[in-house]
């Protein structure tokens, strides 16, 4: 089969990766790709927002299936370009990613579905949006833009004025843009964040192994938020009894509910849980495979991910058993310094060789090019990820940051504590 893969960022090369392992793959294609998807198939300069130059290159070059990485397309809708267009393509319609696209509109769907989810209120103008937190009068309290914003829209206010600003930030400021300008405020929920995403073909759905990232920027979950510094697989917390609880209270009732209304859910949904007593809330759904999460989750798949993308299509799943590898899987972040704020690029990379021939760590590329005489250049704020796996959680973090101080690069930062909330739990 000749695969198309849309997007240019560590979740892209993770599932290029696990792609290449697929017997079914004769062809794999990223757009627009990184340094590290140019080592595992060919890189297309088509930008993931180009929706009719996709289109174009999948029959020119006789694609057979296409799978998107990145929400933005999701929510813009190139799965109905394509599908007007008879081109396969796993990954929610324009309506359906509205999961992830306004947070709104999610929070609508899970009252009406009996989802449990925090309390909230919707707003589009900043006076009512302040007058609703002096009503609440109970801190920390949550700020979200409603649109897509990188994984840097939310804000946990500790006081009133944390509160103003994060609102001032998206409806005087615009921060945010159009992203902003709705603003959904939440009660803030008690407990343990985790992951749990699932496999959906619009009917049937199968979750995916447990994970746990690190959003914030610094060590001890301090600073402001990121799109990730590093997660871990399994996740503590989510003991089989959570796990279950999650599939019958949030995974199942979604894509049940989503096909009873008309807006089938086929593809990655991603339920971001906050655990609380041993049950789960949903913090937030995504339309997609997150990031770092892909990093830590496909290296325990043990199923051709290929065939499971096949069944998506055909509406098939229910014929599939999942294989998960019982390791557990670290992943560490390497970032420019200053991120998620000002940071600088195209700063050399060395070290890459020591990953050479590992079968229990590997390097997954997000922010990197190529530079001249076939160096390799930071392009972003988050550079790399080192990924590791072992039997032990304990030897598995040692394998990582062995992978860390392996890779060399101008203002290299990294966190040192990814996965130790999970070691501790393990040792309790």
């Amino acid at each position: 089969m000749k695969v198309l893969l849309i997007g240019g960022g560590g979740r892209e090369h993770a599932l290029a990766l696990k792609l290449a392992q697929s017997p079914r793959l004769t062809q794999l294609y990223i757009a627009p790709g990184n340094t590290g998807t140019a080592q595992v198939g060919t890189n297309v300069p088509i930008p993931e927002t180009d929706h009719q130059g996709l289109i174009a290159f999948a029959k020119e070059h006789h694609i057979d299936l296409t799978f998107v990485g990145p929400e933005g397309p999701l929510v813009a809708g190139i799965v109905d370009a394509f599908q007007k267009e008879n081109l396969v393509i796993i990954g929610p319609n324009r309506k359906a990613a509205m999961v992830e696209g306004s947070k709104k509109w999610t929070k609508e769907l899970m009252k009406k579905y009996g989802i449990p989810t925090a309390a909230y209120g919707d707003f589009t103008e900043l006076n009512p949006a302040l007058a609703y937190i002096e009503a609440q009068n109970t801190y920390p309290i949550v700020i979200k833009a409603d649109g897509l914003a990188a994984g840097k829209g939310v804000t946990i206010a500790q006081s009133y004025s944390e509160a103003k600003e994060a609102l001032e930030n998206c409806f005087i400021h615009q921060q945010f843009a159009e992203a902003g300008s709705t603003v959904v405020i939440e009660a803030f929920l008690q407990g343990e964040e985790a992951t749990l995403l699932a496999f959906s073909d619009g009917t049937t759905v199968i979750p995916m192994v447990s994970a746990q990232d690190h959003k914030a920027v610094f060590d001890s979950d301090k600073g402001p938020n990121t799109g990730g510094m590093g997660a871990y697989s399994p996740a503590p917390i989510v003991t089989p009894e959570v796990e279950k609880l999650a599939y019958e209270q949030v995974l199942k009732p979604m894509i049940d509910g989503m096909k009873r209304d008309g807006i089938p859910f086929k593809g990655i949904l991603y339920a971001g849980l906050m655990i609380h007593n041993n049950t789960p809330y949903v913090v937030e759904f995504n339309a997609r495979f997150g990031d770092p999460e892909t990093q830590i989750i496909l290296p325990r798949l043990e199923t051709d991910l290929l065939a499971i993308f096949e069944a998506i299509h055909t509406e098939t799943l229910h014929t599939l058993t999942l294989e998960w590898s019982p390791y557990q899987t670290v992943c560490v972040v390497l970032a420019s310094e200053g991120y998620p704020g000002n940071f600088e690029k195209h700063k050399p990379i060395t070290g890459t060789e020591f990953f050479n021939n590992k079968a229990d760590i590997q390097l997954v590329h997000a922010g990197t090019t190529p530079g001249p005489n076939n160096t390799i250049l930071s392009n972003g704020g988050r550079v790399l990820g080192v990924v590791a796996w072992d039997k032990e959680l304990k030897i598995a973090i040692e394998k990582a940051y062995q992978g860390v101080h392996a890779i060399h690069f101008e203002n290299k930062y990294f966190r040192t504590d990814i996965a130790q909330k999970a070691l501790r739990k393990n040792t309790e």
